[in-house]
């Protein structure tokens, strides 16, 4: 079966790309700036807001399914009309879509735990585009996925991690919040996750975020420890007195999703324990 895997350069992307390939398939990805290398996939260049470049890659590679895990961050044209763009050219020749959406979608302000039957109320226009896009894949393509996640963590190579490098090194302005709560999973396990639901008939909303629910000083802390860092040099600040836009506990349940999988989505206290391999 080819899946199509859009946004195969970023984070995720490259890691659905590496366990395609570990599997010894040879997977079809997009990229926006340039490609991925040494791994085998067949690429193809794609901007979301080009209709007619997103239908020539579906008719070249005529995939059975597709992963839309680009991140096109606040970028309306890309992140929810070029969502909604995909989903209609997927349900026009009966393409499985597992559709990557985000935490971002909710408010946050209840500071509860969200199922996957909570409908999106989001506060910024990243969230905004987000739900805009899932809300017109369910409706578009009756039989999609759509997999909400949380923070990506991905050995040493998420945006936080690097964050967390920098902080500590004194080579970057900010601070990490602590009252900014989010569940991190790791990309490993997201991947893995998304690929078990592209390979099956699974529709619906699911969650795909670690048990734990940390703040984002919390999980700084952690990978601090994990690559050898001084924790205590890591600035810490509350975002509720900065004045920035968004949820501040945004805590994903998915407890029901984690049932219907065969992978098993680690807390970031379990997987940030070890060393990171740059540390071994």
């Amino acid at each position: 079966m080819t899946v199509l895997i859009i946004g195969g350069s970023g984070l995720l992307g490259a890691e659905l790309v590496r366990q395609a390939a570990s599997a010894g398939l040879r997977p079809a990805a997009t990229f926006r700036s340039r490609p991925g290398s040494g791994d085998g996939a067949a690429w193809h260049h794609l901007d979301l807001r080009d209709p007619a470049r997103l239908e020539e890659v579906l008719d070249t590679v005529a995939p059975a399914a597709v992963i839309n895990a680009t991140s096109g961050g606040a970028d309306w044209a890309v992140t929810a009309e070029g969502g909604i763009r995909l989903g209609q050219a997927v349900a026009e020749r009966s393409i499985h879509l597992v559709h990557v959406s985000s935490d971002a979608v909710f408010s946050g302000t209840g500071r509860d735990w969200y199922d996957e039957s909570r409908l999106p109320d989001p506060l910024t226009p990243y969230g905004a585009a987000k739900a805009a896009a899932e809300t017109a894949v369910r409706l578009l393509c009756p039989h999609a996925a759509v997999a909400r996640t949380s923070l990506i963590i991905g050995n040493g190579r998420s945006e936080h991690e690097q964050l967390v490098h920098a902080l500590a090194a004194g080579t970057r302005q900010g601070a990490l919040y602590t009252d900014d709560i989010r569940c991190p999973v790791h990309v490993t396990d997201l991947a893995a996750a998304l690929w078990e639901i592209s390979q099956s008939d699974a529709a619906g909303v699911f969650h795909l975020a670690g048990p734990d629910a940390l703040s984002r000083y919390e999980l700084g802390e952690l990978i601090a420890r994990r690559d050898g860092l001084a924790p205590v040099r890591l600035p810490s600040a509350r975002r509720s007195d900065t004045g920035l836009p968004g949820g501040l506990d945004v805590r994903l349940d998915s407890r029901t999703t984690q049932q219907k999988l065969r992978t098993r989505l680690r807390g970031a206290r379990e997987f940030l324990s070890g060393s990171s391999p740059e540390q071994t």
